[in-house]
């Protein structure tokens, strides 16, 4: 049923429904504004739903689990230690539901109308929401925040579908798969393939860089790559896939090392070599939105399209694709929609990636400090060094803060170890207040912590740690 031409109107409407455009309804909602989100599968998002919140539960049941099984050094012993995947698939999906139902309720509370549907740009201000049952609605609008988000993407040779998975398809496994191929060496790649190899898959991973994770620096990997060694996942670097042959037990992936062709069969294939913009069939080219050849949006420093009144964040804008770069997004665009001076600064975005040890990166690598000009001043502290990593049998790892020397002005820092995914916030504090590595070593940390490490780095730098010889 199509309800002819009338128009609910309404102040904001945000597609999407994910960590940027509940975050940008729920801010614009607080600012007076009347929201109407909208979003064609569910709240929360792949990142809720489908990504960042169901790998991470699996990947803390193969934490415990690899505990379980190899505690003899330390006194524990565990016999016949068994994983019941559909009670973890369960206990998964009870978390996802649990976030996915509270962000529900703070929608509500905040009285922001969800809408289930497909949502398409008819003019300029006025876009009309299709439901399963073909019901339309049309919504006529004075601002909108487009939060789409993204998918995989999916390669020519490797089409989803029966034993080729998307990172979606692998999270939903029913059984543990005796082995796996998988086809990037990224975040997503290494998370779910030392997850799945934690649980007992033969694993192999196929990346085209030099080394896995190359967004990260080729040293912090190095310790992730010793620990899917230890699981006897088998990693080629430099290696192009180039074509499937699949039945119904198994796939056989062919591959080239150089020149030297090579294959591997396994019964999935994981495909993880990045996302595409969900830009197309909304309708925006017709409305005026400029794009790139890619799909993703233009926007200016409020977030705001070509279109004044219309704003994107997240994943289908430029910048790395990260959840909580997406909910900055969305404060900054609700925001700038009420009137407020607020703008984006990317200075401060941390990058984790929740391997086995965990890699956490902020601000600016050594590298890029010197590319800069900065006059560059490093300190380095190893998690071998702290007593609570060692009491925490977890000690393989350091922490780098990298300064410039002239000022002591701490402007980024890397981190591989246990917990580097919640010790990297210091750091990223330390960045956007512009603190110095004084202001960290005269910062007193409680004892015994992982948090001493950072107090520690930042006492190397300038020459005077006391837990290891300086330089």
């Amino acid at each position: 049923m199509v309800v002819g031409t009338f128009s609910t109107e309404v102040d904001v409407i945000v597609i999407g429904a994910g960590p940027g455009g509940y975050v940008a309804a729920i801010r614009a909602a607080q600012l007076g504004k009347k929201v109407v989100i909208v979003d064609r599968r569910e709240v929360g998002g792949v990142c809720l739903n489908r990504g960042c919140i169901p790998s991470k539960a699996l990947i803390s049941a193969a934490h415990r689990y690899e505990q379980a099984k190899h505690s003899d050094h330390i006194g524990i012993t565990a016999l016949d230690v068994k994983v019941d995947f559909s009670k973890v698939q369960e206990w998964k999906q009870s978390v996802v539901n649990k976030l996915t139902g509270g962000v529900g309720s703070l929608l509500k509370g905040h009285k922001v109308e969800i809408v289930s549907g497909e949502a398409f740009f008819n003019a300029p201000n006025i876009v009309t929401v299709t439901s399963g049952d073909d019901n339309t609605t049309r919504y006529e609008f004075k601002h909108c925040v487009i939060a789409t988000g993204s998918r995989p993407i999916e390669l020519k040779p490797f089409p989803f579908g029966g034993r080729i998975l998307s990172s979606d398809e692998a999270l939903a496994l029913t059984e543990i798969p005796k082995s796996l191929v998988v086809i990037g060496g990224g975040y997503i790649g290494v998370e779910l393939g030392q997850t799945f190899a934690k649980f007992g898959s033969k694993v192999t991973i196929l990346e085209g860089a030099d080394h896995i994770l190359p967004g990260f620096e080729k040293q912090l990997s190095q310790l992730v790559v010793k620990n899917l060694k230890k699981l006897e996942v088998d990693i080629y670097n430099g290696a192009l896939a180039q074509k499937s042959e699949q039945t119904d037990k198994d796939v056989t992936v062919t591959f080239k090392v150089g020149e030297e062709e090579k294959s591997v069969t396994a019964e999935y294939v994981l495909v993880t070599v990045g996302r595409r913009p969900n830009t197309n069939d909304i309708g925006l080219e017709s409305i005026g939105v400029k794009m790139s050849d890619r799909g993703v949006i233009e926007v200016d420093d409020q977030c705001r399209t070509s279109l004044e009144h219309v704003y994107a964040i997240g994943d289908i804008v430029p910048g790395l694709a990260l959840a909580h770069k997406a909910s900055y997004e969305g404060k900054v665009a609700a925001e700038a929609i009420a009137g407020m001076d607020s703008v984006i600064d990317y200075k401060v975005i941390p990058a984790v990636v929740f391997s086995d040890p965990e890699i956490a990166s902020v601000g600016l690598s050594e590298t890029e400090a010197k590319e800069k000009g900065f006059n560059v001043l490093t300190g380095r502290f190893s998690f071998g060094a702290n007593g609570r990593s060692l009491a925490l049998d977890n000690a393989d790892g350091y922490v780098k803060i990298v300064a410039d020397k002239d000022t002591g002005v701490v402007v980024g820092s890397q981190i591989v170890g246990p917990e580097a995914s919640n010790l990297i916030a210091e750091l990223g504090l330390a960045i956007e207040m512009g603190a110095t590595l004084e202001d960290i070593a005269l910062t007193i940390h409680a004892h015994p912590t992982l948090g001493e490490i950072v107090m520690e780095a930042a006492e190397g730098a300038l020459g005077h740690s006391v837990h290891q010889m300086n330089k």
